[in-house]
């Protein structure tokens, strides 16, 4: 009899307890899911080193490998124990693995008793981005150096020559030359500096293609007589775009500029564009010396040229396309190539199309006259603009 009692009571006050408790999960809980949802990779171990706890990161950052920490990671954790400091660790991957983090930076604390925690942080973007500084900053110096020094020694030549009037002239028109490549190049890499986000880009507004065709012709007209190309286009298409016109511009005249620098002396250049798949393709295609299948993906980085000699010949500083693809990832659009060496190439620039609303009918409203319903056209919303990264290399075979 006294064991029922002392049984229903024990059972009353689990259930007193299970009832009291609060709704949701424990502190315990919302610690384990903070953990295993952080950005940086956590290993806790113990004064063997061996894991208590650790989280999936962990194992993206190569701090955990076959449900082991790493030695690096252990032997400092050895060290924490001893001396009761934290210290920080080079946890990065001591061999290449593609695309995985290059930079891992660990800390290890002492959590007492002999626990500690390994926290790894991936700085491989940070090191990237100032490894492109780092290059840049060397490019433009080269780049900047070369027509400079140009300019000075012609300028001594001239000084050297000042008697002789045909001479003169002859190192004055290269003088003014490299001026002009030294001031494109100035101007280029501004324009590029903006794109990247050094200044606020302008607002987006509805644009025509087609007046954004004539006008890029316009810019390149001059270059083409010159070089014996004809540049010819398909109908006007009427599409609407939603960005800015300026920078829409100087991206097609780009395009335009490259494929007549890169193209023999009477080939055609072509210019074409379509709506597909909500966004407007304007492609480019030349029956120029085309690009390597091994060098396509480059053609686009800053300073990048497919055939230095004839870039130096033409006055190209090789950030065209770098501003074009700029351009187009500010416009929520993307740049593709096609490309095939002794047939030609085609660039095509794609920017999300404007969408038309629907209009809205009014009513018809009964008088004595009954005048017929009208159809009054609504003012054109901005749409969200969407990115799209689809390639279509068979567009250029068609133009």
């Amino acid at each position: 009899m006294a064991g029922a009692v002392v049984g229903y009571l024990l059972a009353r006050a689990r259930t007193r307890r299970e009832e009291a408790r609060p709704p949701g999960p424990t502190v315990a809980e919302l610690l384990e899911r903070l953990v295993r949802s952080s950005h940086n990779g956590v290993v806790v171990l113990n004064r063997f080193g061996d894991m208590v706890l650790h989280n999936p990161r962990a194992y993206e950052l190569g701090l955990v490998k076959v449900n082991q920490a790493d030695s690096r990671a252990r032997k400092a954790a050895e060290q924490v124990v001893e001396t009761d400091e934290p210290m920080e660790i080079d946890l990065s991957p001591l061999e290449a693995r593609g695309r995985q983090p290059e930079a891992v930076l660990g800390e290890v604390r002492p959590l007492g008793d002999g626990f500690t925690v390994v926290e790894a942080v991936d700085h491989s973007e940070a090191i990237r981005l100032e490894a492109v500084r780092r290059d840049f900053v060397a490019n433009v110096s080269h780049e900047l150096k070369t027509p400079v020094g140009a300019i000075a020694l012609l300028t001594e030549a001239v000084l050297d020559a000042a008697e002789d009037v045909e001479e003169v002239r002859r190192f004055g028109g290269k003088i003014l030359r490299e001026s002009t490549r030294l001031g494109q190049l100035v101007t280029e890499l501004i324009a590029l500096s903006r794109l990247q986000g050094a200044e606020r880009l302008p607002d987006l507004n509805v644009v025509e293609v087609d007046a954004v065709v004539r006008e890029a012709l316009g810019r390149t007209t001059l270059s083409a007589e010159s070089a014996d190309i004809r540049i010819t286009t398909d109908t006007p298409s009427g599409l609407l775009i939603e960005g800015d016109r300026t920078l829409l511009v100087t991206a097609l005249s780009n395009l335009l500029e490259n494929a007549v620098a890169y193209s023999p002396a009477g080939s055609p250049v072509s210019i074409s564009r379509r709506l597909a798949d909500g966004m407007v393709e304007v492609a480019v295609t030349d029956r120029g010396i085309g690009i390597p299948e091994d060098e396509q993906t480059r053609v686009f980085e800053r300073f990048y040229r497919a055939d230095k000699a004839r870039s130096r010949a033409t006055g190209g500083t090789g950030l065209g396309l770098a501003i074009v693809k700029h351009v187009a990832a500010n416009h929520g659009g993307s740049v593709g190539l096609w490309s095939r060496p002794g047939t030609g190439s085609t660039f095509t620039l794609r920017i999300p199309a404007h969408v038309r609303p629907e209009p809205a009918l009014e009513p018809a409203r009964t008088t004595k006259t009954s005048p017929a319903p009208r159809q009054e056209k609504t003012p054109e919303r901005t749409p969200r603009l969407v990115v799209t990264g689809q390639d279509s290399p068979d567009h250029g075979g068609n133009l």
